[in-house]
């Protein structure tokens, strides 16, 4: 075990009280697991603050504290640490408690509005085809190997990072493939990580809720890209209008991939796309790909670039990447035995949206019809709603509006946000079922022979969550159970 002293030496300090040779048995930022030998990092957040709970943490015996404020009374026996950052200071000791083992693997995160968890969930499987021990953190799951544990957050908390990734280095992982939100960069929650690369996918409308203006979100993204070290590669996408700005001041190796910009590092073309694959060409090579739409053609170069960059043979690549399947709830193809296609993907940004839709309608057939079933989550950017509204109703045949996982807004409420999106629109044009099951059967129910039904906004996700409860719902397979009627 390592003393308070031990692992505070890579904090800033501002002021020590107390005796600093106490040893550490574990780390904590919930009060509820402070225990004799536990050091408490207050953290001040959007719902409460750490500070609060300083004398229960001490009464259950934690052996140190870090704060940003000292307490007015300062227990006995118990060590205070006085920083201006708690939330880095979290990072840090995280890092220093568990070894720091992003040292022992090579880690590569991904950050972007779309296409972060089908990026490293593809690279995952990709370097698992070759032969290596693969941990991967994502949105839909974590895994060590081929060891699946559940996944609650885009990015976990800068303490579960690290023991995640201990888990993974003692394990024998020689990568790990991470998703990074932008919420994760501001937290600090990877501020102790120590990356071999980046990649960049694209920077949409989201997140507006937290970030506050569409600048700000822009720069936390660029923060990430900003951090890299020199040892490590930076891949952009450069047909994005902001790849290149997140590499303007990157100390990291610079790249680029592209579908368009003609002096991209990496470039592919489609050649073919079907609703059940596409046929590419990257490197003036031609592969077929189970994944197809424009969107998955960049997720697949980013893929294919980075993996360049760790150092794999682009032929061995081509091979393995033909036999990539897409990543749950990501445009997730299901056939009717009456001809009728359905298609669950997690859009849910306006953006994503629109790229599903526009490959939709590249891939239909003459006189196939698409009916979208579409609704947008509570306590999130409201700003979006009306877009998302828009655009589902001018790229399909069929709009049923319904809800998501209205949290702990009224669903009529957010279904209303959504509706000012079609002011102007004929009410008879378009559905409002706000019951998400009985929306999908009414776009089931209503489809014909060839069409094309598309369940937007929760994907992989298998709850709706309503007023705090996470109740059972699966879109996959509530689809199928109308699709076999």
């Amino acid at each position: 075990m390592k003393t308070v002293q031990q692992l505070i030496a890579t904090l800033e300090v501002i002021s020590l009280r107390g005796d600093a040779r106490a040893e550490v048995s574990s780390l904590c930022f919930d009060s509820r697991e402070a225990k004799p030998g536990s050091l408490f990092v207050a953290l001040k957040g959007t719902q409460t603050d750490g500070h609060r709970f300083l004398p229960q943490v001490t009464e259950a015996g934690a052996c140190a504290v870090v704060v940003e404020t000292l307490p007015e009374h300062l227990a006995e026996n118990c060590c205070y640490v006085q920083v201006a950052d708690s939330h880095l200071a979290l990072a840090r000791l995280a890092a220093a408690f568990y070894d720091d083992p992003s040292r022992r693997l090579r880690l590569v995160g991904i950050t972007g509005t779309n296409g972060k968890t089908t990026t490293v969930t593809l690279l995952h499987r990709l370097f698992t085809r070759m032969g290596y021990k693969v941990g991967l953190l994502s949105t839909i799951e974590n895994k060590i190997g081929e060891e699946v544990l559940p996944s609650t957050h885009t990015t976990p908390d800068a303490l579960e990072v690290q023991r995640l990734l201990r888990v993974m280095a003692d394990a024998g992982c020689a990568f790990c493939f991470m998703e990074v939100s932008s919420h994760s960069i501001v937290q600090q929650r990877i501020a102790a990580l120590h990356f071999a690369g980046g990649i960049f996918s694209n920077i949409t409308h989201d997140h507006l809720d937290y970030h506050g203006t569409f600048a700000a979100y822009i720069q936390a993204k660029k923060a990430f890209f900003d951090a890299l070290p020199e040892t490590a590669f930076a891949l952009a996408n450069a047909d994005d209008p902001h790849g290149r700005v997140m590499l303007q001041n990157t100390k990291a190796q610079r790249h680029t991939y592209a579908l368009k910009s003609a002096g991209a590092e990496f470039k592919a073309r489609i050649m073919d796309c079907q609703i059940y694959g596409m046929q590419l060409e990257i490197d003036r090579k031609e592969v077929w790909t189970h994944l197809t739409g424009d969107f998955n053609a960049y997720n697949l170069l980013a893929v294919y670039g980075a993996a360049c960059l760790l150092g794999a043979d682009r032929e061995r690549l081509l091979v393995d990447i033909s036999a990539l399947e897409a990543a749950e709830g990501r445009f997730f193809c299901i056939r009717g035995a009456d001809g009728v296609t359905a298609i669950v993907d997690y859009a849910h940004t306006p953006d994503a949206l629109e790229n599903v839709l526009k490959t939709i309608h590249k891939i239909r057939q003459d006189g196939q019809r698409i009916l979208t079933v579409a609704g947008c989550g509570g306590n999130r950017d409201k700003t979006k709603r009306p877009e998302m509204a828009q655009i589902a109703y001018a790229e399909s045949d069929v709009l049923i509006l319904t809800s998501d996982n209205p949290r702990f807004e009224s669903p009529t409420a957010i279904l209303d946000d959504m509706r000012k999106g079609l002011e102007g629109v004929d009410e008879s044009s378009y559905f409002v079922v706000e019951d998400r099951r009985e929306a999908i059967k009414l776009a089931v129910r209503m489809a014909r022979k060839g069409d094309i039904v598309l369940v937007a906004g929760k994907g992989h996700e298998k709850y709706q969550d309503i007023q705090g409860v996470k109740h059972p719902f699966d879109d996959v397979e509530v689809v199928k159970s109308f699709l076999d009627k």
